[in-house]
């Protein structure tokens, strides 16, 4: 298939303003399925009991799971954007709600490692993280991000406290920032259908090079996937293995920066206690402004963030395999898994893919 010719899935090339006017990608959870949801967490949760011994089963989520569901289906469906409101922030204490995000992501798929301590669920807070570093990472920091992907199909981010100020959500549209650079620039469209190099930041489990290679964009089955993190291909280029980017390569991501920052392409939204994001990371980028954050540990900044793989995710292009290791649609695929992925990781891995009837994972 000659790339350039790819086909586009039109419901996720969308602009600021359709979201603006068009607000079905928003759902609201009833009164009554939030105090069901509440009640079957408070029930189940054991301050004793490790995430890892949790089961789907465990978990009756009610009616909000069907609302919860179909939010999922459509950011990976769909505009590759959701939000669920109403989850019963004020009816649970930090350790319950955390517990709610995990049985969520427990009912949709099997979730993926997060970073060099190889945990299935992150806290997204300031804990004085350099994101410029080479190690750096943007969710324990309270900087401004640049645009990029998260490692897996489909991710959740559940908010519990905001911020004193700052810490903006920011999406756009993979498919329309393609769709600008394939019309408009099409000699750097060609550019960005090639190899760009991608550090892990020192996160890389024992049989992965610190580095790999991927295109920004690329295609399987007629479909449109993107790929982007500026920040981690600046942190590669100080690796001696890795090839140097051409001008033309350093013209294309400079260009891909100021894209996905038009205001007629770049949504902005604003993250309340209570609020569940889904992202589909092959779909949209996303980024963060800068925040301040409250004095008392328990007012500040926290959200909780889990990456999912689904039992109906779609192929995924031959030069995705370098980094999510599996491109078969349905897979156990994607994440960082880090330094301590070790017999208790994959065995919970097996486990929930087993019980999402999804095939064993690699």
């Amino acid at each position: 298939m000659d790339k350039m010719r790819g086909k586009c899935d039109t419901s996720g090339a969308w602009l600021a303003k359709d979201l603006e006017s068009d607000r079905s990608w928003v759902y609201i959870l009833k009164n009554a399925d939030r105090v069901h949801l509440a009640k079957n967490i408070k029930k189940v949760y054991d301050p004793e009991r490790p995430l890892f011994d949790y089961s789907k089963d465990d978990f009756d989520l009610g009616s909000s799971f069907n609302i919860i569901k179909t939010a999922a289906h459509e950011a990976s469906f769909g505009r590759g954007l959701t939000l669920v409101k109403g989850l019963p922030r004020n009816d649970l204490n930090k350790d319950e709600f955390q517990l709610m995000t995990w049985a969520i992501g427990l009912h949709l798929g099997v979730m993926r490692p997060q970073g060099k301590a190889s945990q299935y669920i992150s806290e997204v807070s300031d804990t004085g993280m350099n994101y410029r570093s080479a190690h750096g990472r943007g969710y324990n920091s309270n900087s401004g991000l640049d645009f990029h992907c998260d490692g897996c199909d489909l991710a959740a981010l559940t908010c519990y406290n905001t911020a004193k100020s700052g810490g903006e959500s920011l999406i756009s549209s993979s498919i329309s920032t393609w769709k600008i650079l394939s019309l408009q620039y099409p000699n750097l469209a060609e550019v960005a259908n090639q190899n760009f190099y991608y550090s892990r930041n020192q996160e890389e489990a024992l049989d992965e090079p610190p580095y790999y290679a991927q295109p920004i964009f690329d295609f399987a089955d007629g479909r449109l996937f993107g790929k982007w993190n500026r920040n981690r291909i600046s942190r590669a280029q100080e690796l001696a293995a890795v090839p140097k980017l051409s001008l033309l390569q350093r013209k294309c991501a400079n260009l891909m920066d100021l894209i996905l920052r038009r205001p007629s392409l770049m949504f902005r939204m604003w993250l309340q206690p209570g609020d569940l994001q889904f992202i589909n990371n092959h779909v949209v980028m996303h980024s963060r402004t800068a925040f301040k954050d409250y004095e008392k540990p328990d007012q500040k900044r926290l959200l909780f963030r889990i990456w999912i793989a689904t039992p109906n995710s779609l192929k995924l292009p031959n030069t995705w395999e370098s980094y999510f290791r599996s491109i078969e649609p349905g897979t156990v695929r994607g994440g960082i898994r880090g330094h301590k992925h070790d017999i208790t990781c994959k065995n919970f891995e097996l486990k929930q893919a087993n019980d999402m009837g999804m095939p064993r994972p690699f």
